[in-house]
């Protein structure tokens, strides 16, 4: 990526992403539809699309998804890689 705006466009929304796809394979793995998942969590299937969309959660519904799937929510801080001077 080498157009400077598109890349920032990218990782701000790359968190998004990665939460969205981390909701995604947990409902998989789980075997369950967004229905089940929503009915396990006492919200609605709409909200769980949301979710899977890539509408960022707050923690207290992330742990609810959690509970629903059979999960264990774990939210963790990494290193950013730098970019090495010239």
């Amino acid at each position: 990526m080498k157009d400077p705006e598109f890349r920032a466009a990218y990782d701000a929304l790359e968190e998004e992403f990665s939460v969205a796809e981390a909701i995604i394979k947990a409902r998989a793995e789980a075997d369950m539809t967004q229905e089940e998942v929503a009915a396990a969590m006492g919200t609605t299937q709409t909200a769980v699309a949301r979710m899977e969309g890539g509408h960022l959660p707050s923690t207290r519904t992330l742990q609810r998804f959690a509970d629903a799937t059979g999960t264990r929510l774990r939210i963790s801080f990494e290193p950013v890689r730098r970019k090495a001077s010239r």
